[in-house]
């Protein structure tokens, strides 16, 4: 037996701390002890029942795991090996890393970067991977650290957090939008320049409005996403990964044909191996391991229910990692 977060939907949907037999496990060629996972938005949304993140029932929550390898019949793991898993539908269709044990893919493993702890990778999870391959789509595009400003939105969320602390070191100019103004401190000690109020960006607005970004990370969508859009200069890039205030997109091509403004869509999900490592190599590289520690709220397998609700309603800060292992 061992200890997970199962999501149930029979009569009624549950979320609760349970002991499961082994012998439940899906399939897959890699069983590993999760000794961390984090609480990420799409975890939340499962958590909470709020969107149908969930396509198959009963569910162990939980997209991202760290720890260490039990048994493989993959050549590429053994026993022992540490790991670090993000997606690949984990907590969706496969279940995910909330628990004390899972069986996953080989093939869906990255292997630890020496650089981080298993908590540490936590800390980092599915948003901060997703944050660096939003950056590594600005370098790709050919931003550099001199080009002008770079435009965070909700900048004290997981992703935010981790691209700004990410661009910051690699001497961008970071402004970050945010609705919580008692937050400032926080986002200029993480690399912020300078703070927007996000109720500037939130509302509808003109096609086209004055050219201000060179870049933009975005993990909001709807209008929030269309007005970066519409202030993004010619030839800039904005990497759109999240939907925080909605999956709609009411705007219009005018950025694009008349500003050759290009929108890069982030999958952190399916995104192959070769991306994964080149992101996990870069992080290891280019985060600030103090600065990551800032971010992080710690909890324990039954706090995360409480926590994902607080997520949802925009009372948590950063990252929260949760400890499996006892």
């Amino acid at each position: 037996m061992f200890k997970a977060l199962l999501l149930e939907k029979e009569d009624d949907f549950t979320a609760a701390v349970r002991s499961v037999d082994e012998a439940r496990l899906p399939g897959g060629d890699a069983t590993v002890a999760v000794a961390w996972s984090s609480l990420n938005y799409k975890d939340a949304l499962a958590i909470c029942n709020k969107s149908p993140v969930v396509r198959n029932w009963p569910m162990v929550a939980g997209i991202d795991g760290a720890g260490t390898v039990i048994e493989s019949g993959h050549p590429a793991w053994k026993a022992g090996d540490a790991f670090v898993h993000n997606g690949w539908g984990a907590g969706e269709t496969h279940w995910g890393c909330m628990a004390e044990k899972a069986r996953l893919k080989g093939d869906w493993l990255v292997r630890l970067p020496a650089a981080f702890t298993p908590r540490q990778a936590m800390a980092i999870g599915t948003a901060g991977y997703t944050a660096m391959l939003c950056v590594l789509a600005l370098e790709d595009h050919g931003v550099r650290p001199d080009g002008g400003e770079v435009l965070v939105t909700g900048a004290t969320g997981g992703v935010g957090s981790v691209a700004i602390a990410l661009l910051g070191r690699l001497g961008y100019k970071v402004v970050a939008a945010t609705g919580k103004t008692g937050e400032e401190g926080y986002l200029k000690s993480l690399g912020a320049s300078a703070i927007l109020d996000r109720a500037e960006l939130a509302g509808p607005g003109k096609p086209l409005q004055k050219e201000r970004w060179a870049a933009v990370v975005d993990a909001v969508g709807s209008h929030t996403l269309v007005n970066a859009l519409a202030q993004t200069r010619y030839g800039g890039v904005v990497a759109a990964c999240g939907l925080a205030q909605g999956y709609d997109l009411p705007g219009t091509v005018m950025p694009f044909i008349l500003r050759g403004v290009t929108l890069a869509g982030i999958d952190s999900v399916m995104a192959p191996l070769s991306r994964r490592q080149r992101a996990w190599d870069r992080l290891a590289r280019d985060l600030d391991p103090a600065l990551l520690e800032t971010m992080i709220e710690e909890v324990t397998l039954e706090d995360v229910v409480a926590r994902a609700q607080d997520l949802l309603a925009g009372r948590v800060r950063g990252r929260v990692v949760v400890r499996i292992a006892p």
